[in-house]
């Protein structure tokens, strides 16, 4: 689970990241902080590959794989699900989704991190790389009703599977191989997914990230496999572009943010050498007009995190060497993307 910033529906924003044995969580005070509460550890033995997904309703569901010792040879692996349905407030117990193979336990601890992400009906739907190399989807309806895992097909799957939600609920997924990735995608709110075509690129595992960047449009963004340059790419759109960004390491955080009056999209990522912060943006679905990738900050750990507080500012989220939390808002009064200081939460 890399770090998440997400706003709740009342405008404060809550962040997650893993520890040892849990879950940490820090929430604002009040919209556009600055103060924050936490962090806060929510115990959970044996769990890890935690995702993260947040419906229309704000309800914030956290889907992770959990691991239980039976016996002195024997280790049982499920996929679980708890969901918080208000900011700040207790989280509901983890409950199991299985896995595809409830009669295999040896099939099931080969199966991949999860994905998750949740329609226009408050439907959620989770997504493994299975024990086959492809992917399986479990998917709960509104009403909180869970569906049979279901074999989406695919083939030499690697972990790392992105799945995003566009605004009117549409879900896709991207899922990359050995030799390029694979599209999953609804086309309409609430439709059974289908195979799209396959995309021509070869991203690294575990480097995608994906952002709605107009109305029912997702852009994708990876790191090339062979040079580790940032991409962006549309599907049904032209050539994936090159953001550069071949100093970064791990996955992007994406966001979309006003600049200056402008619809932009900002990224960040941790770069490998100075272990520091950074961020750049261009105009939304322009990525041809190129960016500047700023260094921010002090050296950290793991990959950051983006959202939009509750007074519209874009805030850049990161975790120091010792787990603390720390927080950049953007700077409105200045010109371009200015960020003021950082602060310890």
């Amino acid at each position: 689970m890399a770090l998440r910033l997400l706003r709740g529906k009342d405008g404060r924003l809550t962040a997650y990241a893993p520890v040892a044995g849990g879950i940490a969580r820090w929430t604002e005070t009040e919209p556009g902080g600055p103060d924050w509460d936490g962090p806060q550890v929510f115990e959970a033995p044996g769990l890890s590959d935690i995702c993260v997904a947040q419906g229309r309703d704000g309800y914030v569901h956290l889907v992770g794989l959990r691991r239980r010792p039976v016996g002195d040879e024997r280790t049982d692996l499920e996929v679980v699900h708890a969901t918080q349905y208000q900011t700040g407030r207790p989280m509901t117990a983890w409950h199991s989704l299985s896995t595809p193979y409830p009669k295999d336990w040896r099939k099931a601890l080969r199966i991949g991190p999860p994905s998750a992400a949740v329609d226009a009906n408050g439907a959620l739907y989770v997504f493994i790389r299975n024990a086959g190399h492809g992917v399986c989807a479990r998917r709960q309806d509104a009403k909180g009703n869970w569906g049979p895992w279901e074999d989406l097909k695919g083939r030499d799957v690697r972990d790392g599977l992105c799945a995003t939600a566009t605004g009117d609920g549409r879900v896709e997924l991207l899922a990359t191989t050995g030799e390029g990735a694979l599209r999953w995608y609804q086309p309409e709110p609430g439709a059974r997914l289908r195979r799209g075509d396959d995309v021509p690129a070869r991203p690294r595992p575990d480097s995608v990230s994906a952002v709605e960047s107009s109305r029912d449009t997702v852009t994708h963004y990876w790191r090339d496999a062979m040079t580790g340059a940032v991409l962006a790419y549309r599907p049904d759109g032209d050539d994936a572009v090159s953001l550069g960004g071949e100093a970064g390491t791990g996955p992007v955080a994406v966001a979309r943010a006003e600049i200056a009056g402008h619809d932009c999209t900002v990224l960040a990522h941790r770069e490998a050498k100075s272990g520091r912060l950074a961020v750049a943006a261009h105009p939304t679905e322009h990525e041809s007009a190129g960016v500047w990738w700023t260094p921010t900050g002090d050296p950290g750990t793991g990959a950051p995190a983006l959202a939009v507080d509750g007074v519209g500012r874009l805030v850049v989220a990161t975790l120091s060497a010792d787990g603390a939390l720390h927080v950049a808002r953007q700077k409105r009064s200045e010109p371009g993307l200015a960020l003021g200081g950082w602060r310890r939460a």
